[in-house]
């Protein structure tokens, strides 16, 4: 059993929540209790995304992000009993997915298995130095099954993906960055300051318009060109009624810094 709660969730800045994964004992595994949570805190973001407008996802400690799903609670379990627990994780894998929230991964050590893919449905990824990286699940039997089959091509390529998920063999930090699946590497000290920094110039932006051109990257990406770009003009016209609108262009043209309230 877990001591004290598996997701440690805080406010950092502003409109900035920072939630880390908090088994540092077990290297972070993501436990049923794990996905529970995760799922809870993400999913009813989609539709009320509140005054929320940066999520930054961590791991307790200087060792793992994530080492994955946790093989031992899962040891012995029924057809039926992993078939449910899957699918919560991989309602949570969704969840983060569909979040309208931007969503940083700072990634400070190990990202195996399921740590690796809930880091891949983030919106990018900022790691340690020290971190590495794996999608091991073939050599356990299984294969990945928190979206790790459809992001891992989408940053690196079908090629590069088919070879690390089919070998299960690790890669640095520098190799994913490498790769385009890493958008920054960090010395150790300096990952979780400048997740916070990259956090707060997101939040001090419009987040109507932030939101709005998550979704349009994100949906844009999965049709055609010219449907995509359709896509756009339908989410900038969102935001031609917005006071935020309004509020950009009167601080543009009164040389000072905008106050966006999400209006």
């Amino acid at each position: 059993m877990s001591e004290g709660p598996v997701l440690l969730i805080e406010e950092v800045a502003p409109h900035v929540v920072q939630v880390a994964f908090n088994r540092p004992a077990v290297r972070n595994a993501i436990d049923t209790a794990t996905m529970v949570a995760m799922r809870d805190f993400f999913a009813p973001l989609e539709f009320t995304p509140g005054e929320l407008r940066c999520i930054v996802l961590t791991g307790t400690g200087d060792k793992a992000f994530s080492a994955g799903g946790d093989l031992k609670e899962r040891n012995g379990m029924s057809d039926a009993q992993w078939r449910l627990q899957h699918a919560i994780a991989e309602e949570g894998a969704k969840a983060i997915v569909d979040c309208p929230v931007p969503v940083i991964a700072a990634v400070n050590g190990v990202a195996f298995g399921g740590g690796c893919e809930l880091a891949l449905c983030c919106d990018f990824i900022l790691a340690a130095r020290h971190a590495r990286f794996a999608l091991p699940e073939v050599t356990r039997g299984i294969m990945p099954g928190g979206g790790g089959t459809q992001n891992l091509p989408r940053a690196v390529g079908e090629r590069r993906a088919k070879q690390l998920i089919l070998t299960g063999a690790p890669f640095s930090a520098e190799e994913a960055l490498g790769w385009g699946m890493v958008n920054e590497v960090c010395e150790p000290a300096e990952l979780m300051p400048r997740a916070y920094e990259v956090a707060a110039q997101i939040a001090g932006n419009a987040p109507i318009a932030v939101r709005q051109a998550k979704k349009a990257i994100h949906y844009g990406l999965q049709g055609d060109i010219h449907t995509g770009m359709l896509f756009e003009i339908q989410a900038y016209e969102r935001m031609i009624p917005t006071e935020d609108r309004l509020e950009g262009v009167r601080a543009f043209n009164e040389k000072r810094k905008p106050d966006f309230r999400g209006l």
